[in-house]
């Protein structure tokens, strides 16, 4: 391990009305600055994932960071994006720039101001993360291509709806626990099961309680080298990661198979020198309820076709052999898109270092599994934690 977090901060997500996204970035700054302990001036990068595709009217955001602090003046900023998996790419940009010797400490921040954009502009906007020249007219958006993938599952192994509304569930009720989510409400599987006036179907069997949310919110870490974490109050490092792109166009895969999002986890898993067992828990792109079904096979918890029995079994509850989003996922703790990667390594970091809200500590914790993806697992991002101070 060649760099470790040591130092995070987390706004809430959801509509935050009274926040802008220069407010949410210089606000998670400001906070991960405080928490790693560490004058401004020391960080030598910074990188901010941000999806926008239209979110945002300011397009240029990198040096927004900046003004967390006088001292980031002239400090290099850069701004990189790939799709949902933004914020992990800013993570990985950060871990590059520290394995190179370019930085000893990088500022990396993800952020995303959805919910100013009326609800046909949030579809377009999302749909720009697919292949536009053969996806761009589906109905539904982006949720229309989470519903063709769901039709042909289900075509294919059958209905799977009980397991679905079971995950939704699943991570609502964990995401009741987390002070930081969007809806905090335990909301039970007979709510997610049924179609009614309040959960209406979105796109092909996915209903709203299927979908992840239009949100707003910001996720900050500071990552150091082995030679500062070695004296910080607290260090994470990156034991494994892999990041591995596919096709862009769903007609040049199976996408039942989420080959990338296999590829990834197999790389950081193998880096790391570890099995699926040994881990502790995993956060996992959610973004609807069958890509968490589907991305169980793709980890290789169940046989390709067999995802439902992991949470029909509870292997994935809190309680189980392997908890899945113990933060409620995108689910319930909410999507703003480029801070998805960086949250879910803020979340991982506080569940190893013993700094989890009471009610979503994942007991004894000590390696954590993240994967977040852009697109229809086309930018697939895997990474193994472990606390090392």
């Amino acid at each position: 391990m060649t760099a470790a977090i040591i130092g995070w901060s987390h706004t809430p997500f959801g509509k935050q009305s009274g926040e802008t996204l220069e407010t949410l970035i210089i606000q998670a700054a400001v906070e991960a600055i405080d928490h790693a302990q560490i004058d401004p001036a020391d960080i030598d990068e910074i990188v901010l994932g941000h999806f926008n595709a239209g979110f945002s009217a300011q397009d240029f955001t990198a040096s927004l960071v900046l003004q967390a602090h006088p001292a980031l003046r002239f400090t290099p900023a850069t701004r990189v994006e790939n799709a949902c998996a933004s914020g992990s790419a800013a993570v990985f940009q950060s871990i590059r720039a520290i394995e190179a010797k370019a930085a000893r400490i990088v500022l990396c921040v993800g952020a995303e101001k959805m919910t100013d954009s009326a609800g046909p502009q949030v579809g377009q906007n999302l749909l720009r993360a697919s292949y536009l020249a053969e996806e761009g007219a589906v109905e539904g958006g982006f949720a229309g291509v989470f519903g063709q993938i769901a039709d042909a599952y289900f075509q294919k192994y059958g209905d799977q709806s009980d397991a679905l509304a079971m995950i939704a569930a699943k991570n609502h009720k964990n995401g009741a626990a987390n002070p930081w989510a969007q809806i905090r409400k335990d909301l039970g599987y007979a709510f997610c099961r049924e179609e009614s006036e309040r959960n209406p179907r979105v796109a092909g069997p996915l209903k709203r309680t299927d979908c992840s949310l239009v949100s707003d919110g910001a996720a900050a870490l500071v990552i150091a080298n082995d030679e500062i974490a070695a004296g910080a109050r607290r260090a994470v490092g990156f034991r494994g990661r892999a990041h591995v792109q596919d096709f862009l166009p769903i007609s040049r895969r199976d996408v039942l198979e989420l080959e990338g999002c296999t590829r990834a986890w197999q790389g950081a898993l193998g880096q790391a020198g570890i099995d699926l067992a040994d881990l502790s828990f995993v956060e996992t792109h959610d973004c609807f309820t069958i890509a968490e079904l589907i991305e169980y096979e793709a980890m290789g918890l169940t046989p390709r076709g067999h995802g439902a029995r992991a949470i029909k079994e509870g292997w994935t509850s809190m309680e189980g052999r392997l908890p899945v989003n113990p933060s409620g996922g995108l689910k319930a703790k909410g999507h703003p898109i480029g801070a998805t990667g960086v949250s879910m390594h803020v979340m991982s970091a506080k569940q190893l270092c013993g700094e989890a809200p009471e009610g979503m500590v994942v007991r004894g914790a000590q390696l954590a599994g993240i994967f977040n993806m852009g697109g229809v697992a086309v930018a697939n991002f895997a990474s193994i934690l472990e606390r090392t101070r």
